[in-house]
């Protein structure tokens, strides 16, 4: 492990979270970003990171001393076994860049994109070698939520698939294989599901948002973390989970587009905590104190949860 190379191609809040990952499972990282300020305060960011996951500072040193920032995408995949990239979502963008990497890394390089709905199987569609190509969708923050979806192309070869997963797996995550590049993979398609329904309760005047959220972190949410919905279903019996479908499924919201009233929201320039405005109002305070409550409830989990 210790002279197996990652490379991580974007030194943002995915790219940082990524790096760390490897690094403090005892890989040598190299990272590179354009921007120099984002190359410049990548170890900050980590170190920053690692602090608020309670490691104690000789941790963090040695997880700083496995990462090696580099000035160029050629000098940071040209040695490696995988290279991550996290790019924005452009797809010209992560063509653009695949198209660099594939040039300078060795030609048994693993490439993986992570992107959260992007489909994997256009931005790898210009490669040379596409057999080595795969998605993976780290969830936010990378570095603390295990799930990585690794994400199938029509060309990925078995053994570059069953070799990711062994190497997010070694890595501490919690790898799960999506045979077919679909738009939300697995992840996005079950939460969006979700909240497509709770934002229909509210425009339908049902309940208002607290209300929703009320019910999901003080109902079912509260068993997400052990028991997923098949396996709920199983337990209260699939005759029953078929009643309740026959009843409830033809009022849930089906529309194939877009909540009129997200449109209308977002329009109007109430997009959430960086506006001030969404479903609620907030103040800078109340956004960030939501913020460090999700990280600390997090951190948590790992601590209570079977493996």
């Amino acid at each position: 492990m210790s002279n197996q190379w990652i490379g991580v191609i974007g030194a943002g809040l995915m790219g940082h979270g990524i790096a760390l990952t490897f690094a403090k499972a005892g890989y040598r990282v190299a990272i590179h970003d354009p921007v120099q300020a984002a190359r410049d305060g990548v170890k900050a960011r980590i170190s920053e990171s690692l602090t608020i996951m309670g490691e104690a500072p000789e941790g963090v040193s040695a997880v700083l001393d496995r990462v090696e920032v580099r000035d160029t995408l050629a000098g940071t995949v040209q040695a490696t076994s995988t290279v991550f990239e996290a790019a924005p979502e452009k797809m010209e963008l992560k063509q653009a860049i695949f198209a660099e990497i594939e040039a300078h890394a060795p030609s048994d390089a693993i490439l993986a994109s992570n992107t959260s709905v992007m489909p994997i199987t256009q931005i790898m569609s210009k490669l040379q070698n596409k057999g080595r190509a795969i998605g993976t969708h780290w969830w936010n923050p990378p570095h603390l939520i295990p799930l990585v979806e690794v994400v199938r192309t029509e060309w990925t070869e078995d053994a570059v698939a069953e070799t990711a997963m062994a190497l997010l797996l070694e890595a501490g995550k919690t790898p799960v294989l999506v045979a077919k590049d679909v738009p939300g993979f697995i992840g996005n398609r079950l939460q969006h599901a979700l909240w497509r329904e709770a934002i229909s309760l509210v425009e339908r005047g049902i309940c208002d948002a607290a209300s929703v959220d009320t019910v999901i972190k003080n109902c079912f949410g509260r068993r997400l973390s052990v028991l997923g919905p098949l396996e709920n279903a199983d337990l209260v019996g699939l005759d029953l989970t078929l009643d309740i479908h026959s009843q409830v499924l033809a009022d849930l919201e089906a529309r194939q587009g877009p909540s009129p009233l997200l449109e209308e929201m977002v329009r109007e320039g109430r997009i959430g905590m960086k506006s001030g405005r969404g479903f609620y109002d907030w103040t800078p305070e109340e956004a960030s104190a939501v913020r460090s409550r999700v990280s600390t409830h997090l951190q948590k989990l790992e601590t209570i949860l079977p493996e």
